[in-house]
């Protein structure tokens, strides 16, 4: 429900709200006016900062100014970038039409969405801003093994303790990328936060762009890879890993990109996509043991553990999947990064 306040802040007194998909974290909703959607208004996560929205300006701006189509932060009728309401923070950005997948519907669309990363990385590299709203160790892939390692200390859960001893396994010989430099990223690339157009596979735009941070490229295309190459939701019990989708995103990455990356950046795409669904796996299974942070599907779960469990499980046999297949993953993408 939103608050007649909240929209009066904005001038759309009278205008038609429906809720939209929220995804893990936001809560959304469309304001639609008299001849048609108007804006996304959302209601932010506490993860997230009020001054989050000023990083979401300035990356919006620059986007644009490099010919991105991008969301544009709209201001209140008082110039404010958000509005408080109930020590919960309110902002409104601009409606973009299209459409958006939970998978990746086929290798041409994979390939026009890495196009569309590979365009935003070359435009955010020469991006000076410097990021008000930093959340530490979102990609701290140690960081998320110790404090599950922690929580199986703490707690004794028959239902969650078993997988956790296997993520922990899993998770022993895992990379270190602290040597590669540190580039703006989008932060959470999974395909569901790429726009599509309504009649083609054209991408249209990245959306949710709150994750937005200096990060390592492995991370990013990691996170990506993760949720591009995987056929199936990301809580299923058998998780595949599609070399199609995978050359053609980063063939398409690496046609937009170009010579944007070293070669030891290159070289960590692979690495990364291993990683990041062990490092999911381990948050998941964190939070089945805390109960607290991730949304759950009431329709499909008795219970916020039960679905983190499921997930939890789910990136494991993807990560393992990633470890079995990397060779092939590796060749892939050298081959897509060469010069013709």
């Amino acid at each position: 429900m939103v608050a007649e306040s909240i929209l009066e802040a904005f001038g759309w007194q009278g205008h038609d709200v429906q809720p939209a998909s929220s995804g893990l974290i936001n809560d959304t909703y469309i304001v639609v006016s008299h001849d048609g959607p108007h804006a996304v208004l959302q209601c932010l996560h506490p993860v997230f900062a009020a001054e989050v929205n000023i990083d979401l300006d300035a990356v919006t701006a620059h986007l644009a100014t490099h010919g991105l189509t991008t969301p544009r932060l709209i201001r209140t009728l008082d110039d404010g970038r958000w509005v408080t309401h109930e020590d919960k923070t309110w902002r409104a950005i601009s409606y973009i039409a299209g459409r958006t997948f939970d998978k990746v519907p086929s290798a041409e669309a994979a390939r026009s969405a890495g196009a569309l990363v590979g365009q935003f990385h070359r435009a955010m590299a020469d991006f000076e801003h410097e990021f008000v709203h930093v959340r530490t160790g979102v990609h701290d892939t140690a960081a998320h093994i110790a404090k599950l390692e922690r929580l199986r200390g703490e707690h004794s859960l028959p239902e969650v303790d078993p997988l956790a001893d296997m993520i922990l396994a899993e998770a022993q010989d895992l990379p270190d990328f602290s040597s590669l430099p540190l580039r703006p990223c989008h932060g959470d690339l999974k395909i569901s936060n790429i726009l599509f157009a309504q009649d083609s596979m054209d991408a249209i735009c990245l959306i949710d762009l709150d994750t937005n941070a200096m990060q390592y490229i492995a991370y990013e295309w990691g996170d990506a890879l993760r949720s591009w190459c995987n056929p199936h939701a990301e809580d299923v019990e058998q998780p595949e890993v599609s070399l199609d989708v995978l050359s053609a995103a980063i063939g398409g990455y690496a046609s937009a990109a170009g010579d944007l990356l070293t070669a030891d950046e290159q070289e960590s795409i692979g690495l990364g996509f291993m990683t990041i669904p062990i490092e999911l796996a381990a948050r998941f299974c964190a939070d089945a043991y805390e109960d607290s942070y991730f949304g759950w599907d009431t329709s499909r779960y008795p219970s916020r553990r039960a679905h983190n469990l499921a997930r939890a499980q789910s990136q494991l046999k993807l990560g393992q999947a990633v470890r079995g297949k990397l060779d092939g993953i590796e060749a892939t993408i050298h081959r897509a990064f060469s010069p013709r």
